[in-house]
C-alpha cells in the first residue's frame, strides 16, 4: 500500500494541482491531507474544492482555526497580528457557510494501519495545532512532542520544511509545504509511505509548480499584504 500525506497547502491550487497530478503519476492507493488547506493563498475556494473532491480522509490545521475564529494574540508575533487577520478575514470572504463549517468539523488527528504498520498523523503535533518542532530540535524533544504513542512511523506538516528522521526503531516525517515551502526551494511538498509485507519506504517528494502564475494571482487581486506573501513564495521563505 502507498500513501500520500499532503500537508500546508494554504490557497495554492496552482500547486496542489501539480501535486495531485504528480501522486496521480506515482500509484498511491490513498492520499492524507494534514491541514492548512485555505489561508494565505490567492484561491482558497478553489484549493478546498479541490481537497474534498478527494473524497478522503483531511485533518485540521492551525490556519484551518484561524480561518473559523481569527487570530488571537499571541498566536503570531504582535507586529503580524492585525495584517494577518485582515489576510483571514478576505480568505473568509471568498468561501461560504457550508467551508466554513467543514473546517470547523474536520478532526485534528489521524491514525491507520497498513500491513501491522501504524501511522500517526496530525498538523503539528499530536496534542497541539500551534506548536512548532523544528527539524533540528533534538532527540528527546522529538520523542516527546511528536512520537507519542506506539506507533512507528509519524507524519506531520505545520513547519513548511520536509524531512525524515529515525529515532529508537520509528520514524518521524514532516511533509513539507505543498503551497509555501520555508526551506528554500520553491517546489511543493508532499511524503510518501509505501508498506509492502512489513517493509517500509518514506520518501519526501518535490514538485514544480508555476510560482510566477501564482505572483500574478496576488499581484491581480485586492489580497492584504500581496508584496510580503509573494516575496515568501518566490523566495521559498528565506
Amino acid at each position: 500500500m502507498k500513501y500520500a500525506f499532503i500537508s500546508d497547502i494554504h490557497g495554492n491550487a496552482v500547486a496542489l494541482e501539480a501535486v495531485l497530478k504528480d501522486i496521480s503519476a506515482k500509484d498511491v492507493d490513498k492520499i492524507i491531507v494534514l491541514g492548512d488547506l485555505c489561508f494565505r493563498g490567492p484561491e482558497p475556494k478553489r484549493a478546498l474544492d479541490l481537497v474534498r473532491s478527494l473524497e478522503t480522509d483531511v485533518i485540521k490545521g492551525n490556519a484551518d482555526e484561524w480561518v473559523i475564529r481569527g487570530i488571537k494574540k499571541g498566536e503570531v508575533p504582535d507586529n503580524a497580528l492585525e495584517i494577518m487577520n485582515k489576510e483571514r478575514d478576505w480568505c473568509v470572504s471568498k468561501l461560504d457557510k457550508k467551508d466554513i463549517d467543514y473546517l470547523l468539523n474536520l478532526p485534528e488527528t489521524y491514525k491507520l494501519t497498513i500491513e501491522s504498520m501504524d501511522i500517526s498523523g496530525f498538523h503539528a503535533t499530536p496534542d497541539s495545532l500551534f506548536e512548532i518542532v523544528p527539524p533540528h530540535a533534538d532527540n528527546q524533544t522529538v520523542l516527546e512532542k511528536l512520537m507519542k504513542g506506539d506507533e512507528k512511523i509519524f507524519v506531520y506538516g505545520h513547519i513548511h520544511t520536509p524531512y525524515i528522521r529515525y529515532i529508537n526503531g520509528k520514524v518521524v516525517i514532516n511533509t513539507g509545504s505543498v503551497g509555501l515551502p520555508f526551506d528554500g526551494m520553491a517546489k511543493a511538498s508532499y511524503a510518501i509511505v509505501e508498506i509492502t509485507s512489513g517493509n517500509f519506504r518514506t520518501s519526501i517528494e518535490r514538485v514544480d509548480f508555476d510560482v510566477e502564475k501564482v505572483c500574478s494571482q496576488y499581484k491581480n487581486s485586492d489580497y492584504p499584504n500581496k508584496e510580503f506573501v509573494i516575496n515568501l513564495l518566490r523566495n521559498a521563505g528565506q
